[in-house]
């Protein structure tokens, strides 16, 4: 059973993991990516762009069994306006350049590594306009791999590849594999740490969250605010049924704004 899954874009990132985790390249089937593997841990080389690592990571998930809520990461590489070159950062907010959407990690493990917005785009930024990261796979990443985790287990690290003063076109293979192998000894701290709190996420969905998901469009976000309302409303009401039928909700967001409401009335007459 697979507890961790590891998705990069290119060979020359996937690398230092390779050697530093002691993975094979999986040989016995024929794959459409390149995908390596050691005990419970598998990494698959997805292609650069949010179509191609929106599919690895689909197919990935459908190929092996892994346990019930894995770890699911997206390492690489990523431009920044000023950060200095190899500095390693994890996703906080993830924007989607062209949609608009934003994703939200949840980071429940301590990591000795700074947060920042990553911003998703088709095509390099080198405009820099916004103090984060810019690179090109991590909003599709994130938003497939929440149909097969928990949000606190799914995360996105990247490494700073170019900048204002460095530009994208000075990237090669061998200054990636350099700046990944730098940080594998943080990454792996952050793989076994997860990997640990994966072992505690094993409670089931809250009740009628099911029933809401069928009813309505939630997207991942939106997923995880219901989630956690109405796992709320189980702690403060002692699982106390919700009563639906009287509501006609146009949308996802309307749904999240009328539980908002009786959770506030919960809480005042506490």
């Amino acid at each position: 059973m697979i507890s961790c899954f590891i998705f990069v874009a290119l060979p020359c990132e996937a690398k230092p993991f390779i050697t530093n985790l002691n993975l094979k390249k999986v040989q016995n089937t024929p794959h459409p990516f390149a995908i390596y593997k050691h005990d419970d841990i598998v990494l698959t080389v997805s292609g650069v762009g949010k179509i191609a690592m929106a599919a690895a990571v689909a197919y990935t998930l459908a190929t092996f069994k892994s346990i019930n809520k894995p770890v699911l990461l997206n390492i690489g590489i990523a431009g920044h306006p000023s950060a200095p070159l190899g500095q390693l950062w994890c996703a906080n907010k993830i924007v989607d350049v062209e949609s608009e959407r934003c994703f939200y990690p949840q980071a429940m493990v301590k990591l000795s590594y700074s947060s920042t917005t990553i911003y998703t785009a088709s095509k390099p930024n080198l405009e820099y306009p916004e103090n984060g990261l810019y690179e090109m796979e991590a909003s599709s990443f994130y938003e497939t791999a929440a149909y097969f985790s928990s949000a606190e287990l799914i995360h996105v690290l990247k490494v700073v590849s170019d900048n204002k003063i460095d530009a994208i076109e000075t990237i090669n293979a061998k200054k990636v594999s350099h700046w990944l192998a730098a940080s594998v000894e943080k990454t792996e701290e952050t793989i076994r740490a997860l990997q640990v709190l994966a072992l505690n996420v094993t409670q089931s969905d809250p009740h009628n969250f099911e029933r809401l998901i069928e009813r309505y469009y939630f997207n991942v976000n939106n997923r995880y605010q219901l989630k956690k309302q109405l796992s709320r409303w189980d702690v403060l009401t002692d699982a106390r049924t919700l009563d639906f039928s009287a509501q006609n909700f146009k949308d996802a967001k309307a749904v999240l704004y009328w539980l908002q409401c009786q959770l506030e009335l919960q809480i005042f007459r506490l």
